[in-house]
């Protein structure tokens, strides 16, 4: 089995993905918004994610751009391209596996998904939920997108990272919604959500997309 996670692990890095990890599901799948024999088929799951481009992000100036909403749509399609192609990787060698979109929201109310995969990125030793409410990595910041594909394969699963968002208060000063706060239980839905509204309104992007969050949330590298 050890040899199998190795040729996985390989497999994955090989189709360009910055970030790979594995998580046990069993204490979350009860939340998956999937069939109850998804939930009772699949115990792991594969998180993976891309880099978003650092000069789309620097593109964004108070509000999201075309530019970046182009090519978050883009990076969302090869996240779901590298998706089934792991999933086809699994199936040829005998187990099962689901694919789950890298951004389908069903409820637009709540901007419910299927399933939450910064959750899953949390579980699988990728990062944390920051003060951003999204999913922080110790290297990239929250600059990437992220897809899940789930799985019966017995992999080798990682631990969630004990790290926190330490001194760094960058994206709440960022944020044009004044919806974040000192912790993620803080994360005001509702104001964002507006803010959100406000920008696809003005036609500035066709999707409840904004990315200031995102672009504040700068990796290890680029910290002053």
């Amino acid at each position: 089995m050890n040899d199998i996670n190795k040729e996985l692990k390989n497999f994955v890095l090989s189709l360009g993905v910055d970030l790979f990890g594995v998580a046990d599901v069993v204490s979350i799948k009860d939340k998956f918004l999937l069939s109850n024999e998804a939930k009772n088929n699949f115990n792991r799951a594969i998180s993976i994610g891309i880099v978003v481009a650092s000069g789309v992000l620097d593109d964004i100036d108070g509000q999201p751009t075309r530019l970046y909403y182009q090519y978050y749509r883009t990076l969302n399609n090869l996240l779901d391209q590298i998706g089934v192609r792991i999933a086809s990787f699994i199936e040829k060698r005998g187990f099962k596996a689901l694919p789950i979109p890298a951004s389908q929201v069903f409820d637009g109310d709540r901007l419910n998904s299927h399933l939450s995969h910064k959750e899953i990125g949390v579980l699988a030793g990728l990062g944390w939920i920051g003060r951003n409410n999204l999913l922080v990595n110790e290297i990239y910041g929250s600059q990437f997108r992220l897809a899940t594909v789930l799985t019966n394969l017995d992999l080798i699963c990682a631990r969630p990272l004990e790290k926190d968002c330490g001194e760094c208060y960058d994206c709440i000063s960022a944020c044009p919604a004044s919806a974040l706060g000192e912790d993620s239980r803080d994360y005001n839905l509702n104001n964002c959500f507006l803010k959100l509204k406000e920008f696809q309104k003005k036609r500035i992007v066709d999707q409840m997309i904004c990315g200031i969050c995102v672009k504040s949330c700068k990796p290890s590298k680029n910290k002053n």
